[in-house]
């Protein structure tokens, strides 16, 4: 049943999904059994937005900094990024669910950024959730990919150094239709981004939860969506 809430809603909501590996050390599991439940709990959770009338979502799925891990990890991790895509194709079209990414999705193994891309095509004229997946995202590198065209076109001399301001800048993000985030939630009890939408999450609200990921549940969506409501967001001015 969809939660009534008082307060405000976000329009963009962040998740970094957090605590696959301690949630499988703590029943003496292989990490991969972790990860294979975090991926359940995430369709479970963009249902769970959807239905909630959230317009924007972004997943943490796997950052730049993930590359250091095992590889048998990040092997596992890709394919199981590309079995979710096979099995979830179907879902997204019919929820009305329009996927767009955000990475460096050229650096991913075996054409999957191609499987991706085909998937962002297939649901590009869907009306309901846009649904984010940040897949080798880093903040740190969307601002220098974002850097680096302005500073190409600054030399084609399509525009001025005077012409950069905030507004400009952001239309060379990964994702420009995308607004910024209000709220990023963390479960696992971490207190850090990590690396998360550095620039859309300047202002957002941040609620950490103890839970680790795959034992997210709408009962904790809520208690963080009833937490931002509470929020009193000033975005650096006071309330009257």
């Amino acid at each position: 049943m969809k939660q009534q809430f008082n307060s405000q809603l976000p329009t963009h909501l962040g998740i970094i999904m957090d605590g696959n590996g301690r949630w499988a050390k703590e029943r003496n599991l292989p990490r991969i059994a972790g990860h294979r439940e975090g991926m359940k709990r995430a369709k479970e959770t963009v249902e769970a937005v959807a239905r909630r009338g959230i317009a924007f979502l972004s997943l943490y799925v796997f950052s730049t900094e993930n590359w250091k891990r095992p590889k048998s990890e990040v092997n596992f991790l890709m394919s199981l990024l590309r079995d979710s895509i096979y099995s979830e194709f179907d879902s997204l079209k019919n929820n009305n669910v329009r996927l767009v990414c955000s990475g460096r999705l050229a650096e991913l193994p075996d054409n999957l950024a191609d499987e991706l891309n085909a998937l962002v095509a297939a649901t590009k004229d869907n009306t309901g959730l846009t649904l984010n997946l940040a897949i080798n995202y880093g903040g740190r590198a969307e601002i220098i990919d974002a850097t680096k065209k302005i500073c190409q076109d600054v030399l084609a001399g399509k525009v001025e150094i005077s012409q950069i301001t905030e507004d400009l800048y952001a239309r060379y993000l990964y994702q420009p239709e995308l607004p910024p985030v209000d709220l990023i939630i963390r479960p696992s009890g971490e207190m850090r981004l990590s690396n998360f939408l550095l620039w859309q999450g300047a202002y957002a609200e941040l609620v950490t939860l103890p839970t680790l990921w795959p034992d997210f549940s709408e009962a904790d969506l809520d208690a963080a969506l009833l937490e931002y409501g509470s929020r009193d967001r000033r975005f650096g001015g006071i309330t009257e």
